[in-house]
């Protein structure tokens, strides 16, 4: 599909959407209702993430549903055509999700996008999740699902139940969870996907990049690769509107270096006593600190690291984070080194955008 013709099938769905198109990946728990809306009011598409309870998803879009009621006329303009449809989106992971508290909250305040991820069974339960959230939205929610390999996204649109309207492309690069050994960096993994959906006749699907973009540098290579927008999660990490302790932003700023300091564990998984991921497929990057160096030294059994990180979390405070003294997890991407300040939301949005439109006037200006 050419660029024209995807990028006004996103501003059917989207009305209020500026280009480049910029999304606020749905982070578990952190990223919640203010993050969501003020990055659809910014002109990009802000995601509510997963809570700590299935029910907790409906809790977030009736706060949702709750802001843009209080601020009347200043998101008016994000209602578009059909008011009944909240200007953000929703994130479910598949494997430990429940599907029938998702259609009650989708159903009860439907969201303009549903990103899906994680399916402990594959394309199976892409399938019902995908027919059972579009039956209880009407159709009126874009069904966005996350892929890391070229065989996921083949597979995914050739499915004539769970066929997504949008193609997240994670990178390896990505903080949180992604492929534990066979994704690829976004500059090979999204123009592969372009180019094998377009001899399959599925070049209509929008593709965003996900993994290690943190400003307007990270949107236009994107772009040059065959994206259609970009998706950032560790930047706004440090936004103010994150629902996220000091001391974990502390460590976002202070983290340098991301593919030395960042790993792919499932140790702090299970250090929070969180268990059942499929682990031959996923595990989630995070900075390290002292808990990793304790584990990599061989010295400390499991045992004693889970009583030092929950004594830790329970004294320490904000200090339970950080590279140096830090035991708890913190999860973030490689490109954690481009993330310098706390901004706003809206900023962080409005900047990358900038940002980008600037690089690729330049580029052409110079061929």
């Amino acid at each position: 599909m050419a660029v024209s013709s995807i990028r006004n099938s996103f501003k059917s769905h989207y009305p209020w959407a500026s280009f480049p198109l910029i999304i606020s990946a749905p982070m578990r728990v952190m990223s919640g209702p203010a993050l969501a809306l003020a990055v659809s009011e910014a002109g990009g598409l802000g995601f509510i993430g997963p809570g700590i309870q299935p029910e907790s998803i409906l809790t977030d879009l009736a706060e949702a549903a709750s802001l843009i009621s209080k601020r009347g006329s200043s998101t008016a303009q994000l209602s578009g055509r059909d008011e009944a449809v909240l200007p953000v989106g929703i994130g479910f992971q598949l494997w430990n999700g429940d599907l029938g508290s998702a259609k009650e909250a989708v159903g009860q305040f439907t969201p303009a996008a549903i990103w899906l991820f994680a399916p402990k069974d594959g394309q199976k339960d892409v399938d019902e999740w995908a027919e059972g959230l579009r039956g209880a939205t009407k159709g009126k929610s874009q069904i966005w699902l996350q892929v890391g390999t070229v065989d996921e996204a083949v597979e995914a649109v050739g499915s004539k139940r769970g066929r997504p309207d949008v193609l997240v492309i994670q990178g390896q690069e990505a903080g949180g969870h992604g492929r534990t050994s066979d994704g690829a960096s976004l500059g090979t993994l999204v123009p592969e996907i372009k180019d094998t959906l377009e001899e399959k006749g599925a070049s209509d699907i929008p593709l965003i990049a996900a993994g290690g973009i943190a400003d307007g540098r990270g949107v236009a290579a994107a772009l040059c690769l065959g994206a259609s927008g970009v998706a950032m999660g560790t930047r706004f990490l440090c936004s103010r509107e994150a629902r996220i302790k000091q001391g974990y932003q502390d460590a976002v700023l202070e983290a340098k270096d991301g593919g030395k300091n960042t790993v792919r564990t499932h140790l702090y998984n299970h250090l929070r006593g969180t268990f059942g991921w499929p682990e031959e497929k996923w595990a989630p990057r995070t900075i390290v600190n002292k808990t990793w160096e304790e584990h990599l030294e061989g010295s400390t059994s499991f045992d004693q690291l889970k009583e030092k990180h929950d004594q830790s979390l329970k004294e320490d405070g904000d200090k339970a984070w950080g590279r140096h003294t830090g035991r708890t997890a913190t999860y973030a991407g490689s490109g954690v080194g481009l993330v310098k300040s706390v901004d706003p939301a809206a900023k962080i949005v409005e900047k990358a955008r900038e940002e980008a439109k600037g690089i690729l006037r330049n580029l052409q200006s110079a061929l």
